[in-house]
């Protein structure tokens, strides 16, 4: 009998798992178990629209999903459709790859008011995610705040203010291009508490942000630290690498000169968000000036605030508790010794150890799994694993999406596409299900 694996969850995580786990084990099943009808997870929900280049990875990812011994289950909920312990009880070994689909709260007083968005929701809208279709964000502003200096800020950035022209080649969803591209936005502030030696931004990512032809970067020069070598010492040689090259670019874009640009993306540091100002709707919002010291963050008395109709809260993701599993709440993660949870329960990914990192950074995840399993799990087990679940699915009236169903959304999505956009995607799962059932 083949080992029978399924993977909850079919984003990097969940398929650097899977094609760890053809090299480690000779003969096993493996099967993706996905909410939504499509796979790649971030990927496709995630990655800015503009980066088109990033999700070709999912090429990578299809080569795996095509193998014989590899089955895709879209469109299955699990504690919808299945359970946990009913999946444990059909297969040899469950790995989850669910990731931290939801927004760190943003908690300061006024958080609830209409115009502060997540960056989770606001990234899930912008790329048609189907559990963000309805978001429909007031942009009627002509200055937006984004809180966090990370990679999630600097898109959410970029895709306010960049110009049609330069969406054009993106699979930004018609709805959403409607209400972005007819929007007053003249200014994007990006705040982070600490100074920009400690910005997760990466350097590609920084960089583009001085090529926008509609927008120019804004940095305020004494902001940056006088001796870098001190700041940086903390840090290992590639870290200090990275954060040099992140400076250098900063006091590029300090020492620019005016342009004549007509929308601005200032970097701004040492500031911590205080209160969001207004009455139903958000109006300003208040920061504290910050000193960083021995790596600790306080404020230092100084308040400022930012007049604005829009905000973004880019602090972190989190995860959610799954029935059948542990959770530590406190860390947002499911309690793993190093991706090992239980015998046959393994986790990937965010999951397993918070939302950090690249997609790459995902991989080594899945071959330390791939390695524990192959050790962990003997061949004499009697677990159907495929068989029993769509025997359960059918009994349940579930109806679920294999692969070739992906690739016909594809192919229906790059037919629908105008212009030079790659894709006009299906941005419901009720679409999506019409789409294939005529």
């Amino acid at each position: 009998m083949p080992l029978n694996i399924a993977i909850i969850g079919s984003g990097p995580a969940g398929f650097y798992t899977a094609d760890a786990l053809i090299k480690a084990c000779q003969d096993c099943r493996i099967d993706f178990i996905e909410r939504l009808p499509t796979p790649f997870g971030l990927i496709r929900g995630g990655v800015a629209p503009d980066h088109q280049t990033t999700k070709r990875v999912t090429q990578k990812y299809e080569k795996t999903a095509m193998m014989e011994h590899v089955h895709f289950y879209g469109n299955v909920e699990i504690g919808r459709d299945v359970s946990l312990d009913e999946l444990r009880q059909m297969y040899d070994a469950v790995v989850l790859a669910i990731g931290a689909p939801n927004d760190k709260k943003l908690t300061i007083p006024g958080a609830d008011k209409i115009g502060v968005h997540g960056s989770a929701a606001f990234v899930g809208w912008y790329n048609g995610h189907p559990d963000f279709r309805d978001l429909e964000p007031d942009l009627n502003t002509t200055t937006a705040v984004v809180i966090g200096n990370g990679n999630v800020a600097v898109d959410v950035a970029r895709v306010l203010l960049r110009s049609p022209n330069g969406m054009a080649e993106s699979d930004l969803p018609d709805h959403v291009s409607k209400i972005i591209h007819a929007a007053p936005i003249t200014d994007v502030y990006m705040v982070g508490r600490r100074g920009p030696a400690d910005a997760k931004f990466t350097n590609v990512e920084l960089r583009e942000m001085g090529h926008l032809n509609m927008t120019a970067p804004r940095v305020k020069a004494y902001q940056m630290p006088e001796d870098l070598g001190a700041v940086l010492s903390q840090y290992g040689d590639r870290d200090r690498r990275l954060r040099t090259r992140n400076i250098e670019t900063l006091k590029e874009f300090a020492e620019c000169a005016d342009e004549g640009k007509p929308k601005n993306v200032h970097f701004d540091f040492f500031a911590s968000p205080i209160k969001i100002l207004g009455g139903d709707r958000v109006e300003a919002i208040r920061f504290e000036r910050t000193t960083v010291e021995n790596g600790k963050t306080s404020g230092i008395g100084e308040m400022f605030d930012i007049e604005c109709g829009l905000v973004i809260s880019s602090i972190g993701y989190r995860s959610e508790p799954i029935e059948g599993a542990p959770f530590d709440k406190k860390n947002g993660i499911i309690p793993n010794d190093n991706g090992r949870i239980e015998p046959g329960l393994y986790a990937v990914g965010w999951i397993k150890r918070g939302p950090s990192g690249v997609i790459s950074s995902n991989r080594p995840d899945g071959v330390i799994v791939a390695e524990y399993i192959a050790e962990d799990i003997t061949f004499d087990s009697n677990k159907s694993g495929r068989d029993d679940l769509e025997v359960m699915l059918k009994d349940r009236h579930v109806r679920w999406t294999g692969y070739s169903d992906w690739k016909k959304l594809e192919d229906m999505e790059v037919a629908a596409a105008h212009g030079s956009a790659p894709r006009k995607k299906f941005v419901t799962v009720e679409d999506m299900i019409n789409a294939l059932d005529g």
